[in-house]
């Protein structure tokens, strides 16, 4: 077996002489499910389809986009694991100062806003071929959404790139019907009815019936008090259908166009997902990297044992991209990757995750959710969390003792996040010791995010009072396995509804347990969030009050943000003086003691 093909000598070696798709990735090529390109890549080898891997083309000139030739049914575009902006940019929109998906993570490999600037130069390059955008970063942007780094409202990137057909969502089930369509002659402009597409046309006749009619681009995108309020009742009725099973085609009129959005990709089965990943992956990057690609050691030797989240945190896209069902593979699928695993010759003996978006689902929150789609206007968890949530770790204990079992396997780390809050729900605490006891060295990574309970409802989290008593059931847990391990919270500065008040709540929790954050997290507004949508409009557009949505406050600026932080850590040398200046603006001076203490 080999790599898939990157350049014509690859093609002649072949004897291709002509590809069927060419997968256009802002990511260096590593061969490996976590990447798209070579999953979706494999994922159409398999079904007949030839495809090449175009990694990381230099934008700015459209000859570099010919390396591979005109593919017979369509270039596929993707920025990257990531989106564009966020892999280029800091919270505080400043540079990276690396990429990690590309070779020795060094940074300038991928452009801004990669859709926009890899469809225009194919289109440059070849007139009239097939382009379809993908990944996250179509994904999130798949209708008109809140551009952080312009500070702008912008259109659909279907619009704005000129592809000619978008998929969002995890696309198994979508590629493969969309390059059944293209190889019976249609055209990628002419698809309509496919799972986890977005499309535009001009005409209204051809705008399905039953759509649900989002307000236009025009009554959204104005810098206004209405506009806003539009604009979120529209995040709100979008995120109301992400769900395959209970959600209804939209559509979104721009100008004179209209972007119809059809309903999500249905989630894949047990053995759909088994047989996705039993595809013939080499695991490592191509050898024309020679220093390596980063990103890769994070999850070579990790297990993605699920996918979708239904804790559907406001500030994670998960929900909005892979949604709130869970959908994990079998024992048996998990224990034969890592055998295969277990085989490669830098193999230390350590499986460093068996996870997902949340490592401890499984399977969906409740019986009503698998069989009618997750709840529109109900959260699973939160601080409020619902009651028919079905509680058990046994199928993942389970899973874990095998692994843990295997020859050549030393340690099995969980490093996935974990939601404590559902742990804690858990009334049978063999989960609970035996993550103490096999699955964590030294520390445990935890998200509390917040202390302020009116934070954490608008952060859709437990409350802090959940989280003091895991805490405390983690130390007592340790203690009685004569195990010294502590735990490591993350906190978020600058959430919406989060203002110098509330971070200095934090900073006084801090001081009292004793721990203070080498990192704190600067809130940052990516598109496809309900906490995006609330920076932006200043509203909770899941909140009426007379009418009216609730007002929600929003830090902006930087210089607020770093008053944050500063209080979050506070014991820093260097944040002394904006920890000062934060305490007087709130008149707690009284404060400033009680921290330098």
């Amino acid at each position: 077996m080999d790599f898939l093909p990157v350049c014509q000598e690859d093609l002649e070696k072949r004897h291709i002489d002509q590809l069927d798709f060419v997968f256009v990735t802002g990511d260096g090529y590593v061969d490996h499910p976590s990447f798209a390109a070579a999953l979706l890549g494999r994922l159409l080898e398999k079904h007949g389809y030839t495809v090449g891997i175009l990694a990381q083309p230099d934008w700015k000139d459209a000859e570099s986009f010919k390396a591979l030739g005109k593919p017979k049914l369509a270039f596929l575009v993707s920025s990257g694991a990531m989106d564009s902006m966020v892999c280029n940019y800091t919270a505080n929109n400043k540079p990276r100062s690396e990429d990690e998906y590309s070779n020795g993570g060094e940074k300038g490999h991928r452009p801004d806003r990669a859709l926009i600037q890899y469809v225009g130069k194919i289109k440059q390059a070849y007139k009239g071929v097939n382009v379809i955008i993908g990944g996250i970063e179509a994904s999130l942007r798949r209708t008109t959404h809140y551009d952080y780094w312009s500070n702008t409202v912008k259109h659909s990137v279907l619009l704005d790139s000129k592809a000619d057909l978008l998929m969002y969502g995890m696309g198994e089930k979508s590629i493969l019907e969309i390059a059944a369509l293209l190889k019976e002659g249609k055209n990628a402009r002419e698809i309509r009815g496919v799972r986890g597409t977005c499309w535009y046309t001009g005409k209204e006749s051809e705008v399905p019936s039953d759509a649900i009619r989002l307000p236009s681009f025009e009554e959204i995108s104005k810098n206004t008090p209405e506009s806003k309020e539009k604009f979120a009742r529209s995040y709100k009725i979008q995120e109301e259908n992400t769900d395959a099973i209970n959600g209804k085609v939209l559509v979104e009129p721009a100008e004179s166009r209209f972007v119809v959005q059809e309903k999500a990709s249905l989630p894949l089965t047990r053995e759909e997902m088994d047989a996705v990943y039993d595809l013939p992956f080499l695991r490592k990057e191509h050898p024309m990297y020679d220093k390596g690609i980063p990103a890769l050691k994070e999850v070579k030797f990790s297990l993605t044992s699920c996918r979708g989240c239904f804790g559907a945190c406001s500030f994670c896209a998960i929900t909005f991209h892979q949604g709130r069902r869970i959908q994990s593979r079998s024992h048996e699928s998990l224990i034969k990757e890592a055998k295969r695993m277990t085989e490669d010759s830098e193999f230390k003996g350590y499986i460093h995750d068996v996870g997902g978006p949340t490592a401890n689902f499984r399977y969906d929150a409740c019986e009503n959710q698998k069989k009618n789609g997750a709840c529109k206007n109900k959260d699973c968890l939160g601080t409020n969390p619902c009651k028919n949530v079905k509680v058990d770790h046994t199928e993942y204990v389970e899973l874990l003792r095998k692994l843990r079992q295997l020859p050549k396997v030393k340690k099995v780390f969980i490093r996935s996040g974990i939601r404590f809050d559902y742990l804690m729900m858990d009334k049978d605490k063999t989960f609970f010791e035996e993550l103490c006891k096999f699955h964590i060295s030294g520390q445990l990574k935890v998200a509390p995010e917040h202390v302020s309970n009116k934070v954490l409802t608008l952060m859709r989290k437990s409350t802090h009072e959940v989280y003091e008593k895991f805490a405390e059931e983690y130390k007592k847990t340790n203690e009685r396995l004569g195990m010294k391990q502590y735990l490591v919270p993350y906190y978020i500065a600058g959430h919406p509804g989060a203002g110098i008040k509330e971070a200095i709540e934090v900073a006084l929790y801090l001081k009292k347990t004793g721990f203070v954050p080498d990192q704190v997290q600067d809130f940052y507004p990516t598109p496809g969030s309900l906490a995006t949508c609330m920076y932006y409009t200043g509203l909770n557009p899941h909140k009426e009050i007379n009418g009216k949505l609730e007002e929600v406050y929003v830090a902006r600026g930087a210089h607020e943000r770093r008053l944050q932080r500063a209080l979050l850590q506070f014991n820093r040398r260097e944040n002394i003086p904006l920890v000062k200046e934060a305490l007087q603006k709130a008149g707690r001076i009284d404060v400033f003691k009680i921290l330098m203490k």
